[in-house]
């Protein structure tokens, strides 16, 4: 299973029969954007409230999250059977009758030679819609448009997938080279800390005493739970992408604290100078990939 995207789009067109001669034509179009949670909105014409209460089911079965546009948009000009002007017809018929008595003759009226008079034929508009043939036939239509788009979402997912990846794999990068560097943070350390005792007190202080606050300063400024938390975090991400289904809001909480471990890290290696800046450099580049990871995340069902 992949993830999903909440950007997609899908339309069918439907040709509906309405008895011999009439048909009714209609288009239905969903469009879905990011959304928190479930947001549905239809645009549907004047009479089908039944029908809405019927789609809302459908789309809460099929969809998690998203806002979702339903638009239904009946072509009212294919609304129209084939008649015949009755007016034309029967003066054309009074007018055989009237002649056939005058002249004594025994024919009778010719139908397809009446109906192929200039007029004699045209379309009686109907200015009702059938509601109850226009409901069911978008209820077979929605599940296999939904499904439809699905198909985006999921084509969607996989772009959105392989950019992820990409962003984990330069977090994990970023990482791997804090740590290579973090065993000199601790040198860096004693090194100023004995710099400025010695600036105070002069060459003569105790190097043990001096020993013991390097240690606890170094224990305090320590990044490697840092650096362990974000590898974890890394992990459980990618293990999350390969599960699928419902993972958005999951990635966009694993991505604050990945976000919060840099800030962290940051914290305790600024000003140090030396490796000290090559790790500031390194954090900072962690946290514009996360933010870019968030600005995605944001549209993962």
């Amino acid at each position: 299973m992949s993830i999903s995207s909440m950007t997609g789009f899908a339309r069918v067109q439907v040709s509906l029969p309405l008895g011999e001669t009439a048909q009714l034509n209609y288009t239905l179009t969903v469009k879905s954007v990011n959304h928190r949670f479930l947001d549905l909105q239809f645009r549907l014409p004047s009479g089908l409230d039944g029908l809405e209460m019927e789609l809302r089911r459908v789309f809460k079965e099929k969809l998690v999250r998203g806002h979702i546009d339903l638009t239904l948009s009946v072509d009212r000009s294919t609304q129209s059977r084939s008649g015949y002007n009755r007016e034309l017809i029967s003066a054309y018929l009074v007018a055989f009758n009237a002649a056939r008595a005058e002249h004594c003759l025994a024919c009778e009226p010719d139908l397809n030679a009446a109906l192929r008079l200039p007029g004699a034929l045209q379309a009686e508009e109907r200015g009702d819609i059938d509601f109850s043939a226009l409901s069911a036939s978008v209820l077979e239509q929605v599940v296999p448009l939904l499904d439809q788009l699905k198909v985006m979402r999921e084509r969607e997912g996989e772009a959105l997938d392989a950019i992820l990846r990409a962003t984990l794999s330069r977090l994990a990068d970023a990482a791997a080279s804090i740590a290579e560097v973090r065993p000199e943070i601790e040198r860096r350390y004693q090194e100023r800390l004995t710099e400025r005792l010695t600036a105070a007190v002069g060459p003569e202080f105790n190097q043990q005493r001096v020993l013991e606050e390097v240690a606890l300063f170094v224990d305090r400024s320590d990044i490697s739970e840092e650096l362990t938390r974000m590898v974890t975090h890394i992990g459980h991400f990618r293990e999350l992408l390969s599960a699928g289904g419902e993972a958005g809001k999951k990635l966009d909480f694993l991505l604050q604290e990945m976000n919060r471990e840099a800030n962290t890290l940051l914290s305790k290696t600024g000003g140090v100078g030396g490796q000290g800046t090559r790790i500031t450099e390194l954090g900072l580049d962690m946290k514009a990939e996360i933010e870019k990871a968030r600005e995605q995340v944001q549209n993962i069902e």
